[in-house]
């Protein structure tokens, strides 16, 4: 199922949303260039934080934990690129309007962080840099799915029909296909002694820590007057 609408109403210019989708975007084309080395150097690579915790020799913290950072801003092309800003476009402007703005980029970037906390717990010993908003992104999707179960989104279902389906379903359905799918990717790593592709881990870290989160933040004071997007 692809998302293409929502019916969910906001109160407030989406600033840091709109500023997200920018960075990331501008950071994109720059980095298209030398994207691999660019990856290579910040990515984030699970096994030098594993190292750098038991003390391995060469692994520095800077190499370490900079790219928990660095590796939300970055994508591998056009269409990872396209996929997950669509996604912030859809969901992040009403989560930036009940959390507040800076709220909302605090609340945006530790869903990324906890997203790429349990991608190490998964995959201790993986070389290959992990990089992508995703994880950040799948937080505010979770957040979007406690605060508005009942929006409507316009949804292309297996690219034939446009339905208006419950936000719950959406992204209840998107959800269990990323745990499912972790599931089988660390059943098959173990298996050959590899990993990589998609870090569907971090999709699901960036959710449940979407769903926490946002339990714990303050909504805004207050909200104003009705906009219509």
């Amino acid at each position: 199922m692809f998302p293409l609408y929502d019916d969910a109403p906001r109160y407030s210019t989406p600033y840091i949303n709109y500023f997200l989708l920018a960075l990331n975007t501008v950071i994109f084309v720059f980095s298209w260039p030398g994207l691999q080395a660019v990856v290579n150097v910040f990515g984030l690579k699970p096994y030098l934080v594993t190292g750098f915790l038991h003390g391995a020799q060469g692994t520095s913290f800077a190499a370490a934990f900079v790219p928990f950072l660095t590796s939300m801003f970055l994508h591998s092309g056009w269409a990872h690129l396209i996929f997950n800003m669509w996604a912030l476009y859809i969901f992040g402007d009403n989560v930036e309007d009940y959390l507040g703005h800076t709220r909302y980029l605090l609340f945006y970037l530790l869903a990324g962080f906890m997203g790429s906390v349990l991608h190490v717990l998964m995959n201790p010993n993986s070389t290959l840099p992990s990089i992508g908003a995703s994880g950040a992104i799948a937080g505010v999707m979770g957040a979007y799915f406690l605060l508005f179960p009942s929006a409507r989104v316009l949804t292309w279902v297996f690219f034939i029909v446009f339905i208006w389906l419950p936000a719950w379903l959406v992204l209840g359905f998107w959800f269990v296909g990323q745990f499912l799918s972790g599931a089988a990717d660390s059943i098959v790593s173990a298996s050959h002694a590899s990993g990589g592709g998609i870090a569907f881990w971090a999709h699901v870290g960036g959710f449940l820590s979407g769903l926490t989160l946002i339990k714990l933040f303050p909504t805004r004071p207050r909200r104003y007057r009705y906009f219509t997007r």
